[in-house]
């Protein structure tokens, strides 16, 4: 079984939540002096550092939410000094000021070191050559794996996102045997193969390692059987730290959260009441040991459940089930929540259909209308019109079932739907809500 550090992986829960709680405690005592928005929430709420005295006292304390970041926009949420900040990431920041994120040295080692060991778990070692195509820049995504790659001592190939067919030749030429970057485009990435003739024999890759958007169990098929390797889901976000809070394991049963960094929790995203082991709601994440930028209850806005028994890898830590979907990716039709991995899952379980779709929303005087674009097979769409009909209905008709409202399905041509290098958009909302 592949460890990095066994010794914190296997900690035994006790001696873990013992650990869990001294970090905690001085995250908030940290928090209350330097921070003067958090003093400020915690003092509304009527909480001092000294009231938490037990891992269950953390529901005492305010939550955190994106809002949060961008209202102390650029730095008011750090607390260190800027001089013992080294490196500064942002988001997109496409809905407004974008989240800054600051790192202190021992912040980039923190992260390096839950990297190599994100990167073990999914079985690259250091004779892998592991090439990153994820984008470098602002976005955690490209540095955090990369530094990763480097503390675990296998070969870095920091091909970013982008040009695609050089991205192919790279693999070809350097014997890549990992695979790091969103699964949508790894799916795109074997397109491109199939139209340079290329076969997954042709390379040396044998994992890849996959995450920054939703994807689901029939995507991790797909792509497994298409490019020949064994996938694996990572998680992070960059209000956290980035890539590496939680990975799976070789038996794929959920992706294990390095419970010596974070501390989870499953909320009711409407109630904001703490929800009970197995149940689903939204993932709430502490951190225990960053320096710059600590960050007590952030709302994540991804949807998952926890599970704590026992798993057969040996890991102690608490594992959390893939996304099924972010709340702000949501859209409510007509009452019902659509989520673009219930879509996802109903359309890779019907043959000729490809994994790539389009949720287009609009309002048709009041009343919500959801059309499905929906890539088909290049043997299909050249097939007879009867055919086309026929698959549509079935679309149709199990989308239906599984949504509970009333879809509209296209069929498109192959490739017609734009393709992401980076996190894929899937919802188009053309309401003016």
């Amino acid at each position: 079984m592949p460890y990095w550090d066994k010794e914190r992986e296997c900690m035994p829960r006790e001696q873990l939540e013992k650990h869990q709680l001294r970090k905690l405690k001085e995250t908030v005592f940290k928090l209350y002096a330097f921070v003067p928005a958090y003093k400020e929430k915690m003092d509304k709420v009527g909480i001092k550092p000294d009231d938490i005295n037990s891992l269950k006292d953390l529901e005492k304390l305010p939550f955190t939410t994106k809002q949060d970041l961008r209202s102390n926009y650029p730095f008011n949420l750090f607390a260190i000094p800027m001089c013992d900040v080294v490196r500064i990431h942002s988001s997109s920041g496409t809905t407004g000021k974008p989240t800054v994120v600051g790192y202190s040295k021992k912040d980039i080692e923190t992260w390096s070191e839950l990297m190599a060991r994100a990167l073990s778990s999914a079985g690259a070692s250091k004779y892998s050559v592991i090439q990153n195509s994820y984008g470098y820049g602002l976005f955690t995504g490209g540095l955090g794996v990369h530094y990763g790659v480097e503390k675990l001592g296998a070969s870095v190939i920091p091909s970013s996102g982008g040009n695609t067919k050089r991205q192919i030749m790279l693999m070809q030429d350097f014997g890549t045997t990992v695979l790091t970057c969103t699964p949508s485009y790894a799916l795109y990435i074997y397109e491109v193969m199939e139209e340079m003739g290329l076969k997954p024999s042709d390379l040396k890759l044998k994992i890849g390692i996959f995450g920054a958007e939703p994807w689901s169990e029939r995507m991790r098929k797909e792509i497994e059987n298409k490019l020949e390797i064994d996938a694996y889901d990572i998680y992070g976000l960059s209000e956290i730290i980035g890539p590496g809070v939680a990975i799976e394991c070789p038996y794929k049963k959920g992706l294990h959260i390095a419970e010596d960094h974070f501390i989870a929790e499953i909320i009711d995203p409407v109630t904001e009441e703490v929800l009970p082991d197995g149940s689903q709601g939204e993932l709430v994440i502490t951190s225990l040991t960053k320096e710059a930028l600590p960050i007590v209850r952030y709302r994540t806005r991804d949807l998952t459940t926890l599970d704590r028994s026992k798993c057969d890898c040996g890991r102690t830590h608490v594992r959390m089930q893939k996304i099924m979907g972010r709340s702000d990716d949501m859209v409510i039709i007509r009452g019902v929540n659509v989520f673009p991995s219930m879509v996802e899952s109903v359309l890779l379980n019907i043959p000729g259909v490809e994994p790539h779709y389009r949720l287009i929303v609009e309002r048709k005087g009041t009343l919500d209308q959801l059309e499905v674009q929906v890539e088909v097979s290049e043997k299909l769409f050249s097939d007879e019109v009867k055919k086309l009909e026929l698959l549509g209905a079935r679309i149709t008709r199990e989308l239906e079932s599984t949504l509970g409202i009333g879809v509209k399905v296209r069929l498109v041509e192959p490739k017609s739907i734009e393709r992401s290098e980076g996190k894929s958009k899937r919802v188009i909302d053309k309401r003016n809500i």
